[in-house]
Order: C-alpha cells, then structure tokens, then sequence
C-alpha cells in the first residue's frame, strides 16, 4: 500500500456492502412499503449475500489461505476483516429471519398469502401433499446411505440439501446411522395447495415441509430421528490464467462445471439443527464454526422471490406503469435514424422505454443502407431481441461485429451461447482485450447516406438487457455526432484490432484516460476554488472505492469545492470529517428501482460539464476494463440529466440515507418537511408521457445555473 494514503482515512469495502444489505432490508421494514414487495427485498438481501460469500468472503478466505497479508487502503487485512465480516453477517442474516418471522410472514397472512407447516396441515391437506410426494417428488429423489462404499456426496453451490439421522438396519444389514438427501433443482421449493384442498386461494407449502413430513418414506424399515435443511455457499470465481488462454471461450466452457464445487465458503442450518449434525457438516465442508449460519425459516430466501408473480394481488405491489417514450419517437414506426439526425435523444430507464433501442438496431438490421453493425454485450439475459436482430442482420449480409464479454460474472454460459450463435451465421465475434474486461455500453450503425458513410452511435450506462431495463435506473444516448462516433469508432478498432491508443475528441477512456480525466475535472474545481470562484463537484455511481480518487476529493473538499456525492452502494470514503472532508456529503438511494446510473457533473466556471459513464470510481473499473465516459454536449438534454439523474437525488427525503465518517447511515426523516422521493417523481414526470416534462414539473427551483 502506497504510504500516501492514510488508512484511518478510508472505509472498508467489506463491511460498506454489509451496509448496503442493511438499507435493502429497511425496505422489507417498512410498512409503507407494498407486503409483496418486502418479501421481493427480503429476497434480495439473501441473493446479495449470496455473491457476497461466493466472491467477497471468498476471496478474503483465498489471501488467508495463500498466507497474503497486504491490506487495502483501509489498512485492514484479510484476516481481520473477515473476523468483522463474520460478526456483521450473523447479525444481518438474524434480523433479515425476525423481518420474515415477526413481520412478513404475519402480513401476507392477514392478507390470505399463507405458508402452512406441517404442524397445521389437516387430514385434506395432508393427504395431498402426500400424493404429490410419490408422484413429484420421490420419483428424482435419491437419497444417499453413508458408508464405507457411500462417501459423502459432492453437493452443489448454493442447493438445497436434508441431513437425515437414523437407526435401525436396512435389507443389507446395514445400520448407518447418517444419510443425505439432495433436492434437484427442477423440484420447486414453494408448492401452491389447490384451494378447494387448502381452503385458500394463495396458500402454499415448503418443499422442506414435504421433505420433514415424508422423509421416512425414503429409508423404509427404519427410524427417522432427525431431518435438518442445509445449504452450503461456495467460491465462485473463475480462475483464468489471461496469459495462457489460448481460447478463452473454450477454457470457460471447461471451468464452469467447476463453480458449483468450489470451496464452501458458508454453511446455512435451520436453528434447530442438532449440534452434533452441525460439526459433523463442518468437518464435510472443512469450514470453522463461525461459518456456521443457524436461520429460522427456509435455508433460501432466494426461492421465494417468484411468490408475488404467482400471486395475483396487484393491490400488493408497486402501482404498474408504462414506460414513456420521448415526443419525437411517439410517431409509431418512427425512422431512427433520421430522428437521430436532427439531434441527440436521451432515454432514462425505466421510466422510459428500452423499446427505442430495439426499434433501432430492428431497423438498422433490415435496412438495405446499413452496410455495418457493432455493438459490445456484457450482459444481455438468455433471450433477447437485440442479439436475434443482430442474427438477422448477419444472415442479410450486414458487416455484424459483436464484442462479447465472457467473463461477465454469473452470465458466462449466456454469453457464451449468443457469441456461438452470432458465430455460426457468420458475425464477427472477439472478446475484447486480454487482462481487461470490456464493461463498456456502445452500439454503432454505419449506413451510406448521399454516397457516403454516416455512423449513429448509442452509447449508454446500463447493459443491453430490456429485462433489467424495467428494473435498473440508466440513461442512454443516441447521437450523430461525428466526432462523438468518431471516438466509438476508435474504441471499437482497438477491441478487435491491434495499435497505439488515439487521442479522442470527446470520450473518456479506461484503462487510458478516464481516470487521469477524472482528476484534472477534480483539480480543476479545486483551482475555481482558491481563485474564489463558485466550485461544485456531484458524482452519482454504484460504488466509490479507488483511493487516489477520494484522496483528490479530500483535496477538492480542503479547498473549500463543494462535494454531493450519491453512492447507492459501497463508499469508503469518510464524508464530514472536519479538516478532511467537511464539505462532502455522501447519501445513498434505496428505492423500487436499483440505482444504476453512473454521472459525473462538474460546474467548470459555470460551464455545466456533464458527463455519462458505465465506470464507478473503483481500481478495476479505471485500470482493468475498458470503460466508457461521453458527454452530454446537448444544452436541454444536460439540463434533463441535471434535474432527473442529481437534482432530484440530492432533495430526496423518503428513499435516501445520509453517510457519517464512521460508514454508518442514518435515513432521511420525511416528516420533518414535505415528502420528496426521486423514483416517484420520475415516475410521475417521465412514464407514459412526452419525457421531456421532468425539469418543468419537479420543481420551479431546478435549473442549469446551480445544481
């Protein structure tokens, strides 16, 4: 670690994730908040934990392991923040089962939403579930004796699995006294009870309740003394050696079976799992006692998270809503591409419409003019429109090139199959640049216009993804800009060819520019400051962690520039710190929708500089991936950034959080003044409508001159 930085000056990143899950779980406890939507964030919680033990944890155990003592800026090591790691997750994961318990499960009942034990079902019911047992379940069942010639079985990552005790002997003579039973996961973990069986119209069952009532029925002859849920969490990283990857594609396809048996990393017991059963687990897995996860309810939450889908109670979630569309794409079969021509379009997802992006690349694949289609694909989901589109395009003699990043963390096997598919109809399909991954959201046409070539580019924050559309908040940008495409283009010769990076007009670059750019904006505000000039810095992103960074918003802070940063995530900077860091404020948004958008606003003397990017202020997103940064050089569609991606943030006082320099969060109190929630109001101003309405309607204080 560089002797410049001070580690009493930085934040763990560990421990500011824990953090996160703590403002996710605020929301299964709120009571304003839609019951059926507190059980989807009480399922959140579990899946974030989930890649937080099968990356984060792991990767603290792995240093352990390989003897590594380094610490990070924070000057924590790896053994001492998994101590506090550890004590923080067991207090999370205990009250995350006293929300389920005490609050959720209480209120989806009073609302006729119920999960019937065991204990409470009657001769109906019981005799239901028993039929569905032989005729669904028993029949992919295979329980595992363990002895000798029965060791203990591999079990997969995050699978549900039964440790049985048992007595008695079987046909051979056998008297083991132990057996394990795997669920396969083509079993469902919550079973709907017909109503006239059940009595209720939304009344289910746990497959673990199926499993502790007819277990028996598994080990014929002998005595269940005990049945207990397990569930153990694995590493999940891929461990590829870039410098001697012939075929990356190939060597992933290899590695992924190798996920689901990594090295376990957590073990999850029901809490009245038997203590002897449990180290005898522990010992299985090699895993210490404070890895030992006792819960109180279902090993995973995660499962529950399709209940509201099947539950048709739109009285119990979020209102529904129409994505709006901008004024000048309304006319329906709108041309894209002349549209584009007459000005720059920004789209702000979800409370606009992905649609425009399919209609374009739609477009663009059918037009006999495009001669060229480029795009990168980080994550793109299993089925999509866009990538069939860029199939068709291909298979119409378009030049398709599609830049696809494989090591895209949980949607390798996805991307895998579309770089396959792209490849059989004959696209160009490369993987980017060794060493660093391509996280960059680019999308270029070339299309012959008046006996020469035109380029329209759509550069954006979020992944090409229309599901996660509906979910993340992103903005996007479709321009003609000539030098704007001018530098897309430059971005996308250097994934698939080889030379010298270029200077470029417009955008900021990792691993090259973004960073570097980034602090001379810093510096620069830190100079209008001593010169006695109004110096104003926002910056909303997912995560801030790369500490030369945070050093030069210290400096900026010093200064006297004033500092509104929104951290939806991990922040490890300490804001309000007096002498350090007194005039930044750190507050983070939790809401409907996962904060996504990455925007670097700097005042510039009055000139408004606003910048949209796919990179957080993070070490790996400014040195180890290809990252793009593009302006928003249009004066109204700045304005629109300014009051719908920071403005509207910055006077939210029901859904925000605002950081102390120890890393606590406290939650804005709405009562105290009028209640003002950003997602809402977006919501409101921009979803089925003409989507330019947002800086006229908010509120009459926004505007360009002062953020």
């Amino acid at each position: 670690m560089s002797k410049k930085f001070i580690p009493q000056q930085f934040l763990n990143r560990e421990l500011g994730q824990l953090e996160f899950n703590r403002r996710v779980l605020a929301q299964a406890e709120d009571a304003n908040v839609p019951i059926l939507e507190r059980l989807k964030y009480l399922c959140i919680v579990s899946s974030n934990l989930d890649e937080f033990f099968e990356i984060r944890v792991a990767g603290l155990k792995e240093q352990i392991k390989l003897g590594g003592v380094a610490a990070g800026a924070d000057g924590m090591t790896a053994k001492q923040a998994l101590k506090l790691v550890r004590e923080q997750a067991h207090l999370l994961i205990t009250r995350q089962y006293q929300v389920l318990n005490e609050d959720i499960l209480p209120a989806l009942d009073k609302q006729g939403i119920r999960f019937l034990r065991r204990t409470i079902w009657n001769d109906a019911q019981r005799a239901w579930v028993r039929e569905f047992f032989f005729n669904e379940v028993k029949p992919v069942l295979t329980p595992i004796g363990l002895d000798p010639s029965h060791p203990f079985p591999r079990v997969l990552n995050k699978s549900l699995n039964f440790a049985v005790e048992l007595q008695g002997k079987d046909a051979f003579g056998r008297n083991s006294a132990k057996a394990i039973v795997q669920a396969p996961r083509v079993l469902p973990r919550t079973i709907q009870l017909p109503p006239e069986i059940s009595g209720g119209a939304h009344d289910f069952v746990f497959l673990s309740s199926i499993m502790h009532a007819l277990v028996g029925e598994l080990f014929g002859g002998m005595e269940v003394i005990s049945c207990h849920q397990f569930r153990v969490t694995r590493n999940s990283n891929l461990f590829v050696d870039d410098e001697e990857v012939k075929n990356l594609r190939t060597k992933l396809q290899g590695e992924l079976p190798h996920r689901h048996f990594g090295d376990a990393v957590r073990l999850e017991v029901t809490g009245n799992c038997s203590q002897p059963v449990a180290e005898y687990l522990l010992q299985q897995f090699e895993l210490a006692p404070e890895d030992l996860y006792r819960v109180d309810g279902p090993v995973n939450l995660v499962r529950l998270m399709d209940i509201p889908g099947r539950v048709a109670r739109d009285d119990l979630k979020f209102p529904a809503f129409t994505p709006g569309v901008p004024g000048v794409l309304q006319k329906k079969g709108a041309d894209m591409f002349k549209v584009i021509r007459k000005g720059d379009v920004l789209l702000h997802h979800p409370y606009q419409s992905f649609k425009p992006i399919i209609d374009f690349i739609q477009q663009a694949s059918t037009d006999p003019n495009v001669v060229a289609i480029k795009q990168t694909v980080y994550r793109t989901g299993v089925d999509s429109e866009l990538m069939d589109a860029l199939i068709a395009a291909t298979q119409l003699g378009k030049e398709v090139t599609v830049v696809v990043e494989l090591l895209a963390r949980f949607d390798e096997e996805a991307n895998i199959n579309w770089a396959r598919k792209l490849e059989e109809v004959g696209a160009h399909v490369v993987y980017g640049v060794v060493g660093h991954k391509t996280h960059a959201k680019m999308l270029m046409v070339v299309r012959r216009e008046d006996g020469k070539l035109r380029r329209y580019v759509h550069l954006g924050t979020g992944n090409y993804h229309p599901r996660t559309a509906r979910l993340y908040t992103d903005f996007g940008l479709f321009t003609s800009n000539e030098e704007v495409c001018a530098d897309a283009n430059e971005v996308f010769n250097q994934l698939t060819s080889l030379g010298k990076a270029h200077k470029l007009n417009h955008l900021w670059q990792s691993p090259f520019t973004l960073h570097s750019e980034i602090l001379r904006a810093i510096q620069n505000e830190i100079r209008l400051a001593q010169a006695g000039k109004r110096a104003h810095i926002i910056a909303k992103m997912n995560a801030l962690l790369e500490p030369e960074t945070i050093m030069a918003l210290y400096d900026a802070s010093k200064a006297g520039v004033k500092v509104d940063l929104i951290v939806r995530g991990v922040c490890a900077l300490r804001p309000g710190v007096p002498g350090l860091s007194e005039n930044i404020r750190v507050r983070s948004v939790v809401g409907r929708f996962l904060e996504h958008t990455r925007i670097f606003y700097f005042g510039n003397n009055l000139k408004h500089d606003v910048y949209l990017a796919s990179a957080d202020w993070m070490d790996r997103n400014f040195f180890r991936r290809i990252e793009v940064c593009f302006p928003v050089l249009d004066k109204k569609l700045k304005k629109r950034v300014i009051d719908e991606g920071l403005k509207v943030y910055l006077q939210d006082n029901c859904k925000a959080w605002e950081m102390d320099g120890e890393g606590h969060y406290r939650r804005k109190d709405p009562r105290r003044a009028a209640p003002k929630c950003a997602q809402s109001a977006l919501i409101g101003n921009l979803a089925g409508s003409s989507a330019d309405s947002i800086s006229k309607s908010n509120t009459k204080s926004s505007n360009t001159k002062s953020p």
